[in-house]
């Protein structure tokens, strides 16, 4: 009873502050008389929703795919960069400025390159877009984590002759996974923006950026934000599984 409660404690308020919202977006919508092209009622882009929602489906598998193997090899390697200028100020002078650099990129310019690179019929330059995005916050924090070590704990496991792998592994990246997991919540929002907007710009058309611009650019306002609010959701999924792994871990390790 006590876990009910508190769950609706904890959701009623964003619920009911969105029911308000998109009462309010009904309203204006009607009493300003707004046509569909500058915002689309959300009675019309549920309509949609519900004929278009097998797209809508198919296409976020496709977008989520990009993001889940960029995320993933965008960490690895920020994690793998972030061990190694730890331990060495040379790769340390070396990766900072190239992460700082990394993380202004402009996809609108990236993502035409890779295209042309790799060919408009591939998956491999959304998911290096992601990977692009993702290696930045997730190696700015988990460097910074990797640098909170208490010297106390350092020095005691220099005491039992630990190697510098054991120590690596036992207690340096131990130590530094609520600040992984920070940059692993900034990433993975943006993650999914990167995603969608490098679907912009050719490629395949089986995203739900493209489908956006494509809905869009047939006047279909209503489908488009259907897709939008596909994209949404699709952001809120990996926030969460985000959450939920960092959770998973933290007690793992009895945090």
């Amino acid at each position: 009873m006590r876990g009910v409660t508190g769950a609706l404690r904890q959701w009623a308020p964003p619920l009911l502050l969105g029911l308000l919202g998109l009462l309010a977006w009904q309203a204006l919508v009607v009493g300003a008389d707004l046509k569909p092209y500058l915002l689309p009622a959300p009675t019309a882009i549920g309509e949609q929703l519900v004929l278009v929602a097998p797209l809508v489906w198919t296409a976020g598998l496709a977008t989520g795919a990009n993001v889940l193997v960029g995320i993933a090899l965008g960490t690895i390697v920020a994690i793998v960069a972030a061990v190694a200028a730890a331990r060495s100020s040379f790769v340390d002078e070396l990766m900072s400025p190239t992460a700082a650099a990394v993380s202004v990129m402009p996809i609108v310019a990236l993502a035409p390159a890779l295209n042309t690179m790799f060919g408009t019929t591939s998956t491999t330059p959304r998911r290096l877009i992601v990977a692009v995005v993702v290696f930045a916050p997730v190696f700015v924090n988990t460097l910074r984590g990797l640098r909170q070590v208490q010297p106390v704990h350092r020095d005691l496991m220099r005491a039992y002759a630990a190697t510098a792998g054991q120590l690596t592994r036992l207690v340096t990246i131990p130590g530094a996974l609520p600040f992984l997991f920070t940059g692993l919540r900034i990433a993975s929002s943006t993650a999914v923006i990167a995603a969608i907007v490098a679907e912009y710009f050719g490629g395949l058309q089986n995203g739900l950026g493209s489908r956006i611009t494509s809905a869009a650019a047939n006047s279909a306002y209503g489908r488009a934000w259907a897709f939008v609010l596909g994209a949404i959701v699709l952001g809120l999924i990996f926030y969460l599984a985000t959450l939920a792994l960092e959770r998973a871990v933290a007690r793992r390790h009895g945090r």
